[in-house]
């Protein structure tokens, strides 16, 4: 049986959650979860880069100088690639860096990243987190009473403005709902610091 404590937003614990072994206790599979980081990663690019073949440089229509007889390597155009102002060779044109990941290996990714917090002891369990008004001083004394790390993502059953405002000024804290997380940002963070409820919600929707 795999529990894990659950604390209030002074870092007291309050009682025990048991956790669904199919989600936060399977063997971390270290290939899915690598290739889900590559494909987050990858999808993070725009791939707009693009340089002026010779092709597409203006000018260069004349020839410089007649082929023979001046004692200079002859030349086509003034547009070609060893001149200034000449087209780039072989450079980066606008293309995709898709990676593609198939539903199954995704899920197993995530569920992995969430096994392997919970086998490192950097999950972190809030019974429930409310704030009455936008205030990054108070985000801030929550994520210092529960000992959350310096990398921080926080895990919500829905989007709660008052709470992803507070905290996204704090450096190194990021803010997810149950629908918006990946296998990155459970990884990259220091401490995974989720809502009772949004554990539940995540056990239904990856049972």
């Amino acid at each position: 049986m795999l529990k894990v404590k659950v604390v209030d937003t002074a870092g007291k614990k309050v009682s025990d959650l048991k956790l669904a072994e199919g989600i936060f206790g399977i063997e971390p599979n270290k290939s899915a979860m690598h290739l889900a980081v590559v494909s987050y990663l990858a999808h993070q690019r725009q791939g707009t880069q693009s340089t002026l073949t010779r092709s597409e440089v203006s000018g260069g229509g004349k020839k410089p100088w007649r082929q023979k007889g001046t004692g200079r390597a002859r030349q086509g155009s003034t547009r070609a690639t060893q001149w200034i102002h000449g087209g780039i060779a072989l450079g980066p044109k606008p293309r995709k860096y898709k990676v593609g990941m198939t539903k199954k290996t995704k899920r197993l990714a995530l569920k992995s990243a969430l096994s392997a917090k919970t086998a490192a002891e950097e999950l972190i369990v809030l019974n429930e987190w409310k704030l009455d008004e936008i205030k990054t001083a108070k985000a801030a004394e929550v994520l210092k009473a529960i000992k959350a790390g310096k990398k921080t993502l926080i895990v919500l059953p829905e989007k709660d403005e008052n709470i992803y405002k507070s905290a996204r000024n704090i450096a190194g804290v990021k803010v997810a709902t149950v629908n918006t997380i990946n296998t990155y940002d459970i990884l990259n963070a220091n401490s995974l610091v989720i809502t009772e409820a949004a554990v539940k919600k995540i056990e239904e929707v990856y049972a």
